[in-house]
């Protein structure tokens, strides 16, 4: 997927949200704005958004000269999920589809995005996982299903701090003797790494890869060898988040992708309104 201008206000906001978590130092946030309004001025819009965002980040963090400007909101994010965590797994033993509701919740989770919402406080995620229970599902996960069935190996492919801890509601229930979950390789936004992996208790309970890249999504030029060894290797790829669909929708892979809607221009290439969970097969709804 390419970038579009709209993309260029996300870019502006992550370079004030970066620097203003980071200092409240006005000339800081001056000095970053402007070091990403001259790079901006040079990116290729025919690159997909998580490559230009891979970019400006750099930019931002060499800025700030700070290597994870996110490190302290992911560890709020991780630490209120792992809180909600109990309850969920008691709702979701108790639904009809226990499996179903797992991924409701899991893509519910996908909210806990700071590239695309600034104001990301506690009510607003209890609230959306809290109507995740009853929200429609676009797509079909019966689908999905069949496919974990039938697959060898199956690659997962996290995306946001806080949201992974929703993602064990899933991954509990996927044959860990097929199973592989990707991280971020390095910290840009408040994507998963090894580091928030840990915090979520994944560590131990699934086998994990880092990806060895600093993309807010798999940019598979840009990742390691053993992680494109593993991509190949899959017959089932799930995505998690939007950054994730933004660089592989065009993939030959199986992959599915499971994502809340958050951005107005998806939406309107999917036909679908912002903040609805959808599950879309090789990029497409079903």
């Amino acid at each position: 997927m390419r970038s579009y201008c709209d993309c260029f206000q996300c870019f502006v906001k992550h370079a004030l949200e970066s620097a203003r978590l980071v200092t409240s130092d006005e000339g800081t946030h001056e000095r970053v704005l402007r070091a990403v309004l001259r790079k901006s001025a040079e990116l290729d819009m025919r690159q997909s958004p998580p490559a230009m965002v891979q970019f400006i980040h750099g930019v931002i963090r060499r800025a700030l000269k700070d290597a994870d400007p996110y490190r302290k909101v992911k560890e709020r994010h991780n630490a209120l999920a792992l809180k909600l965590l109990p309850e969920l797994e008691r709702r979701v033993r108790r639904a009809k589809s226990p499996f179903s509701a797992a991924v409701r919740f899991a893509i519910a989770g996908n909210c806990i995005d700071m590239g695309t919402r600034r104001a990301l406080d506690e009510r607003y995620i209890l609230d959306t996982i809290a109507r995740a229970a009853h929200a429609p599902l676009f797509g079909d996960i019966r689908a999905l299903v069949r496919s974990v069935e039938r697959s060898r190996r199956i690659l997962y492919l996290a995306d946001n701090a806080g949201e992974i801890v929703f993602d064990r509601l899933v991954l509990g229930r996927l044959p860990r003797e097929k199973l592989t979950v990707a991280v971020r390789g390095s910290p840009v936004l408040n994507d998963a790494t090894m580091a928030d992996a840990r915090s979520a208790g994944l560590v131990g309970r699934f086998p994990l890869l880092a990806n060895g890249s600093d993309a807010p999504g798999t940019i598979l030029e840009d990742c390691s060898r053993v992680f494109k060894s593993r991509f190949n290797e899959a017959d089932l790829v799930i995505s998690k988040g939007q950054g994730n669909y933004e660089t592989l929708s065009d993939s030959d892979k199986h992959v599915f992708f499971l994502f809340m809607v958050k951005c107005a221009l998806i939406g309107r290439q999917l036909g679908r309104n912002q903040y609805e969970l959808v599950i879309l097969e090789r990029g497409r709804l079903v």
